[in-house]
């Protein structure tokens, strides 16, 4: 597998090896020694797998707070999507930037978000499946989120037309707004 770091201190990009032939492909999605030894050293507890079926559908920017907060190792299974994270670790250098990667069916890559980030796609294609790990279980009671068109923020998200939204998502908070739960590098 190849990994690439982010300009966000702990966001990873993994791109897993395909073995391919006549009848398709074989990736290992994830091999917790392998991962360790890039970095994403956490301890996965939940798999999650989400359809959404129009393009343009947005979801996020989310983030689960301490003591459930969740490093997730996003991919999608069918479909594409645009993936991104986002800083929002107070006192971070890099608090509210954002950096975005196309995860696809097509090229195998994945993304690890860590705790203290915001994280939220958007779907390319229809019918975009999305499958991702967690390294704590959902606690909806520590549920957070930041609007996902934060113009402070200023993600270059890449939406032809209207965003597909969920009620939730279209009233979040914006960064701004938000007293976040998380520090940078454990600081208070």
């Amino acid at each position: 597998m190849q990994t690439f770091t982010t300009r966000l201190e702990g966001v990873i990009q993994v791109v897993p090896r395909r073995f391919g032939d006549h009848r398709g492909f074989f990736a290992q999605t994830y091999t917790r020694r392998d991962y360790a030894a890039a970095g994403i050293d956490g301890d996965f507890v939940q798999d999650n797998h989400s359809l959404s079926a129009q393009v343009g559908t947005v979801r996020g920017l989310h983030f689960q707070a301490p003591p459930h907060a969740q490093g997730k190792l996003v991919r999608c299974g069918r479909g594409a999507i645009f993936d991104v994270a986002v800083d929002i670790r107070r006192g971070s250098p890099t608090f509210g930037d954002w950096v975005g990667f196309e995860l696809s069916a097509e090229n195998g890559a994945q993304l690890y978000v860590p705790p203290g980030f915001a994280h939220g796609f958007m779907t390319l294609l229809p019918d975009s499946e999305i499958v991702y790990k967690c390294t704590d279980y959902y606690a909806p009671e520590t549920e957070g989120a930041v609007r996902w068109d934060d113009p402070a923020i200023g993600i270059d998200w890449p939406l032809q037309g209207e965003a597909v939204l969920s009620a939730k998502d279209a009233v979040a908070p914006l960064l701004a707004d938000l007293d976040s739960p998380f520090h940078w590098r454990g600081e208070a």
